[in-house]
C-alpha cells in the first residue's frame, strides 16, 4: 500500500522533510508519528493513519515533497508480511510460544514483538524514534543527554524542554554553579553544512527579497530615558502578574501607532495587479532567534492589545518559536516587523525586508550618552538607534522620515503607549 503525504494546513501544498521518525521492517501502529516536516518554517510530525509494516521510504532528508506525493509503503497489518534483505517472503503463519516465527526456509528469526519491546517505562520501545521537537533534540546533543533515556510530559509521550532540567541537575556536581545555558553552534572548521531545512527557507526568503525589493535604510537616534524609567517603575508590577515587560513590548505598541499615522507604511505592493495594497490591521511581526534559525512568529492587531497583552504574546511566541512549538497560524499574515539586535549587542543595522510587506524597523541596543537638552545644558540620557528599511517603490525618503519621527516622538513620550487606542 502507499502513503501519500497529507494535507499539512489550509494553502499549505509543499513541504520539506526534515527526518523521518520509521525505518523500513518497523511496525507502525496508527496515530504514530513517521515523520518530521517543515513548513513556512514551521515544523510538524506527520502521523500514521494506517497499523503496518513499513516497506519503503521514498523521499530524502532535506527533499521537497508536495501534497499527494508518495512518500513511503507498507504492508497493511493482517495481511502478507513484506520480503527481507534477501528478497524471500516472510511467513506469519507460524509462531512459537516465546515470540520466535519461521521463515519459509525454515530459519527461525526474532519476532517483530521482540524487536520491540520496550526494555523498561523510561524508555520507548526500541526502534521507535524519540518525540521531541528539533530545538529540543539540538539542545539535548548540545549537553549531551540521552532523549532515550528523558520521560516526555508531552502529549503521546514527546519530549520538551522543561523534561531535560532534571538530567542537567543530577549531572551537576556538588559545588559548582548551575550549568550555563547551552553555547550557540558556530560551526566547525574544516567541516561542510548543508543547506537544507529552516535554514534554506531563510535563504530562500531573504534571496527573494533583496532581488525583488529596492531597499534603503533611514537611521536615526532617539531618546528613550522616559522609557527606560517607564518600564523599570514598572517591570515588578507586570511580573507579579507573570508578565516579563520587555521593551519590545513597548517598541511594538509604538510601531502600531505609528502606522495609524502613515498608513502608507503598512502595505504590500501587488505586482501582479499593480497597485499597493494599504492593510487596515495591524499584525506585527517580531524576528526570533531560534536554535534552527530565524524565525518570524506574529502579534496579530497589536493595535487592539494594551501593553500586558503584547508583552504576553512576545512571551509565548518567543517560547514556542525557540522550543520549535510554533503554529502555522502564528508565523502569517504578518504586515510589518521588527528585528531587535540589542540584547546581542550593535548600534544599528540594515535590516532586510521580510516580503512581501515595504518596511522593517531595526532596534539597537540601549545606551546611556550626554545629551544637550533645550536649555543648552548637558544631561544624561538613554540613546537608541532605529535602524527602519523601506521598498522604494512604495516608500520614498521623505515618507520614511515621517514613519521614523511618528515611531521616535511615541518612544519619548511613552506614556501615551499605556492610554487606550481610542482616549
Amino acid at each position: 500500500m502507499e502513503f501519500q503525504l497529507p494535507e499539512l494546513g489550509e494553502g499549505v501544498y509543499e513541504a520539506e522533510l526534515v527526518s523521518w521518525l520509521v525505518k523500513v521492517g518497523d511496525s507502525v501502529k496508527h496515530g504514530q508519528n513517521l515523520m518530521e516536516v517543515l513548513t513556512d518554517k514551521a515544523s510538524m510530525e506527520v502521523p500514521a493513519p494506517f497499523t503496518g509494516c513499513v516497506t519503503e521510504l521514498r523521499a530524502e532528508p532535506g527533499q521537497s515533497i508536495k501534497v499527494g506525493d508518495v512518500v513511503l509503503t507498507y504492508t497493511p497489518a493482517g495481511q502478507q508480511e513484506p520480503r527481507d534483505g534477501t528478497g524471500a517472503e516472510i511467513s506469519a503463519s507460524k509462531r512459537n510460544e516465546d515470540g520466535e516465527r519461521k521463515t519459509q526456509d525454515g530459519e527461525r528469526v526474532a519476532s517483530a514483538a521482540r524487536r520491540f519491546a520496550v526494555p523498561s517505562t523510561a524508555s520507548p520501545p526500541h526502534g521507535l524514534a524519540v518525540r521531541a521537537a528539533p530545538s529540543v533534540r539540538y539542545l539535548a546533543r548540545k549537553l549531551g543527554v540521552d532523549l532515550q533515556q528523558v520521560r516526555g510530559s508531552g502529549p503521546e509521550g514527546r519530549v520538551l524542554i522543561d523534561d531535560l532540567s532534571p538530567f542537567l541537575d543530577r549531572a551537576q556536581p556538588e559545588g559548582k554553579p548551575p550549568a550555563r545555558e547551552a553555547r550557540p553552534d558556530y560551526g566547525t572548521p574544516g567541516t561542510r553544512i548543508k543547506l537544507q531545512g529552516i535554514r534554506r527557507k531563510i535563504a530562500e526568503h531573504m534571496v527573494h527579497s533583496k532581488r525583488t525589493i529596492p531597499h534603503y535604510t533611514y537611521v536615526d537616534e532617539c531618546d528613550v530615558t522616559e522609557l527606560v524609567r517607564l518600564r523599570n517603575s514598572l517591570r515588578e508590577t507586570y511580573e507579579q502578574a507573570g508578565i516579563k515587560l520587555t521593551y519590545l513590548a513597548f517598541f511594538v505598541k509604538a510601531v502600531a501607532a505609528a502606522l495609524k499615522e502613515v498608513p502608507i507604511v503598512n502595505a504590500t505592493l501587488e505586482e501582479k495587479a499593480g497597485e499597493i495594497l494599504l492593510h487596515d490591521h495591524y499584525h506585527i511581526g517580531i524576528a526570533v532567534a531560534a536554535p534552527t534559525g530565524l524565525i518570524v512568529p506574529v502579534i496579530h492587531d497589536a493595535d487592539r492589545l494594551d501593553l500586558g497583552q503584547i508583552a504576553r504574546e512576545i512571551e509565548r511566541l518567543s517560547r514556542e518559536a525557540r522550543t520549535g512549538k510554533a503554529r502555522l497560524e502564528d508565523l502569517r499574515g504578518g504586515t510589518f516587523t521588527i528585528t531587535s539586535i540589542g540584547g546581542v549587542g550593535g548600534l544599528f543595522s540594515t535590516p532586510v525586508i521580510n516580503h512581501p510587506e515595504v518596511a522593517i524597523l531595526g532596534v539597537g541596543k540601549v545606551v546611556k550618552r550626554p545629551l544637550f537638552d533645550a536649555a543648552g545644558q548637558i544631561r544624561p540620557a538613554d540613546i537608541l538607534y532605529l535602524s527602519l528599511s523601506f521598498d522604494h517603490r512604495v516608500l520614498d525618503g521623505a515618507i520614511g522620515a515621517a514613519f521614523g519621527n511618528a515611531l521616535c516622538r511615541r518612544l519619548q513620550n511613552p506614556a501615551v503607549l499605556l492610554l487606550p487606542d481610542k482616549f
